[in-house]
């Protein structure tokens, strides 16, 4: 079983990859020179297919199956990647290589978080899922710290990135392409976008697709805000300094992630998920404290707190309803398109006040999401049958 994970964890490195989109605020914003509210169009443009591709691709993916979607992520991502690699002259080239790496990952969130299910020992699906967004949140990391490496150590263009992924890539094709998958979901009807949509009559459901919806907006708000905040509040250059501090954010996801996976051998995710809110919280928080060192151990502690956000929310939502895996993975998938409209309304706010007053924007995301894990620890707000 756990060799059958690996291709899985290769595919949420390549998850991570679509992250990179955040730090890419900065360097266009500085390449481009363009305004705060245009260089947010850079998310924008890969998150907006998570809004448009979700909920079609788990319908199809009830048909063709899990795998057969994972490697189609897995080559549109690549034909991106590819894109950029022979040349990123322009900004309206970089959007296109945003719109194609954010439509494989889209893809790829919606095969690969519940064929985690399928490739999971019993009552490991939680745990599995927190070490994947580990493993997700090393590529995630990789998106600010290869164009600092490539600018400070090597003398080379920040552009390196999208060689250096399209080779990970092929790797990953080639090993999800040797993987069998066994379907864990009962003979049931095939899923439908009525059916899909369907499940938001359900209020659980409903509340928790709009907790992902505001929570990677959030985390999307973060990577792409905290080089500004670092050229706005203390005068940092964005393209060496700046990516650090997003780095250090996307080095506590990583670390929390892996922490959540040992921890959620022992404590129970409903009780973790009001942990990690606390958490978060407490991060930006600090944020509003005008002291550099508090900063950045703020940026730490709010990365410790959103490190398992996602994949609690993810698995509590498919473990209420198993057999509509496949739907519920496009619905939540759908929500992701929260990272392409939060990251411009903080652009906003930072245009017409300050940066450092647009981080009220994930702050009050972070809020919402600390009521729906407050809701989940009511068992009246379940669904039937959820323990």
């Amino acid at each position: 079983m756990r060799f059958r994970t690996l291709p899985i964890f290769l595919a949420f490195l390549a998850m991570g990859f679509g992250d990179a989109v955040g730090p890419f605020v900065g360097l266009a914003k500085n390449e481009f020179q363009l305004s705060n509210t245009a260089a947010t169009l850079v998310p924008f443009a890969g998150f907006i297919m998570f809004g448009l591709l979700s909920v079609p691709v788990g319908v199809f993916q009830d048909k063709r199956g899990k795998k057969f979607v994972l490697l189609m992520g897995l080559a549109v991502t690549l034909a991106g990647l590819l894109n950029a690699s022979f040349g990123l002259n322009s900004f309206s080239r970089l959007l296109l290589t945003v719109l194609l790496v954010g439509a494989g990952a889209a893809i790829l969130q919606v095969a690969g978080n519940p064929i985690m299910r399928d490739v999971s020992a019993e009552g490991k699906y939680s745990r599995n899922l927190s070490l994947g967004q580990f493993v997700k949140a090393i590529g995630s990391l990789s998106g600010p710290v290869i164009p600092m490496v490539a600018a400070r150590y090597l003398g080379v263009s920040w552009k390196i990135i999208f060689p250096v992924y399209a080779a990970a890539i092929l790797v990953t094709i080639l090993a999800v392409a040797t993987l069998r998958v066994e379907r864990k979901e009962p003979e049931r009807k095939a899923a439908t976008m009525r059916s899909c949509l369907a499940l938001l009559r359900n209020g659980y459901i409903l509340a928790m697709v709009c907790a992902i919806f505001v929570y990677v907006g959030a985390e999307l708000c973060l990577s792409a805000g905290i080089p500004l905040f670092l050229k706005e509040r203390f005068n940092l250059d964005i393209s060496r300094v700046g990516l650090a501090g997003t780095g250090l954010f996307f080095v506590a996801l990583t670390i929390g992630r892996l922490c959540g996976g040992i921890v959620l051998n022992w404590m129970a995710p409903r009780k973790f998920f009001l942990l990690t809110c606390a958490v978060s919280l407490l991060g930006l928080l600090g944020l509003f404290v005008p002291s550099g060192y508090v900063a950045a151990a703020s940026f730490f502690l709010a990365g410790l707190g959103f490190a398992n956000i996602f994949p609690l929310i993810f698995s509590l939502a498919v473990e209420s309803l198993p057999e509509r895996a496949n739907e519920l993975s496009g619905l939540m998938v759908t929500a992701i398109v929260g990272g392409a409209f939060l990251p411009p309304l903080m652009g906003l706010v930072a245009d017409h006040s300050s940066v450092r007053i647009s981080f009220l924007v994930p702050l009050a995301a972070i809020l919402f999401i600390s009521g729906t894990a407050i809701a989940n620890r009511n068992p009246a707000a379940r669904p039937p049958g959820q323990a």
